[in-house]
């Protein structure tokens, strides 16, 4: 069993951040929780306080730096030195690219992309004295292969995983003994999927296989105990997908451009409000905390082989190997069919 850890998580009100509060509230650490919504962060850190650990909550826009700064010292004045930042907070827009306003594109990318950039800023800033510490991006298997509909947090992911390799690059040549790292995740049944802005025509799903929260929150938790430079790969779906845009990029467009708008909506028509939370949370609201889970609890997985296989290297090593012949003899009948 480890010391109790001082723990900060954006975007903590609500799915992944939600369900890995609880995670490590399990263990006993100290765990600051940053979102926006006030009806989440004071559900988030009852869970916390239920599971066995220590919360405290504040109420921060991560995208602006200098709220995201201020919450990591009061972090540290109320807890001590942070020894975990997670970053996981974003919003998003359900569009054809054509249809998202310069505003709103802006807003997602100030979110998704720079409140991670804000985050690691006030880690690292904290951290670099002390020569310790572990930083993990709450990444997607949207940031390595790209889908319709969500141009603005595709980008953003994708923007993470670029940032991050560079940060880490600077990291070792300092010889630091701080660690960065990336979990990416597949789709997830988490409340994004009500309150994110949307202008589809039916309700949005998460592609299928949809996996629920907890098993991300558990891959978050270990990501930050042992965390490596090679990113860890959560759900089946997610090795699928980043295999097969290595091996077939170009088929993956055709495929998406197919399938891509109806493998996001359900068969339900939207609501009238479809606003979202892009400028002002949703759960801020006593009565509107939404928890970790979304809607789709009955088509959701609880289990996943792949994360067992992700917390044990050489197996993960043995299936992705697997894995890679068949996408790329796949890809071969393909090209000569």
């Amino acid at each position: 069993m480890t010391a109790p850890r001082t723990v900060v998580i954006t975007g903590a009100s609500a799915g992944i951040g939600r369900a890995a509060a609880r995670e490590f509230g399990a263990r006993g650490d100290r765990v600051a929780l940053l979102a926006r919504g006030e009806a989440g962060l004071r559900g988030a850190a009852a869970d916390v306080t239920a599971a066995g650990g220590e919360a405290t909550y504040i109420s921060v826009d991560i995208a602006d730096h200098t709220q995201v700064d201020s919450a990591a010292t009061q972090v540290e004045e109320r807890f001590g030195p942070i020894d975990v930042w997670v970053n996981d907070a974003f919003t998003s827009v359900f569009a054809p690219f054509a249809e998202i306003t310069p505003e709103e594109f802006k807003r997602v990318t100030e979110v998704s992309y720079l409140g991670f950039v804000y985050g690691t800023m006030a880690a690292l800033s904290r951290m670099r004295p002390r020569n310790a510490g572990t930083v993990v991006q709450v990444g997607s298997a949207l940031g390595i292969r790209a889908i319709p509909l969500q141009s603005a947090y595709c980008g953003a992911k994708h923007a993470i995983n670029g940032f991050t390799e560079s940060v880490r690059t600077e990291l070792i040549h300092e010889k630091s003994n701080i660690r960065l790292t990336v979990v990416q995740m597949p789709a997830l049944n988490t409340p994004q999927f009500s309150w994110v802005r949307s202008r589809l025509p039916h309700r949005p799903q998460p592609v299928p296989p949809i996996y629920q929260p907890e098993i991300a929150a558990r891959a978050v938790v270990f990501a930050a105990d042992h965390p490596r430079r090679k990113q860890y790969w959560v759900g089946a779906s997610t090795v699928g997908t980043i295999l097969g845009q290595r091996a077939v990029p170009a088929l993956l467009d055709r495929y998406l451009a197919k399938t891509g708008y109806s493998s996001q909506q359900t068969d339900q028509p939207a609501s009238a409000d479809r606003s979202g939370n892009l400028w002002e949370p949703r759960d801020d609201d006593v009565d509107q905390d939404h928890g970790a889970h979304g809607d789709f609890d009955d088509r959701s997985r609880s289990h996943s082989p792949q994360l067992w296989l992700a917390r044990h290297p050489r197996a993960m090593s043995l299936a992705v190997a697997g894995a890679a012949a068949t996408a790329g003899g796949a890809a071969w009948t393909l090209r000569r069919n």
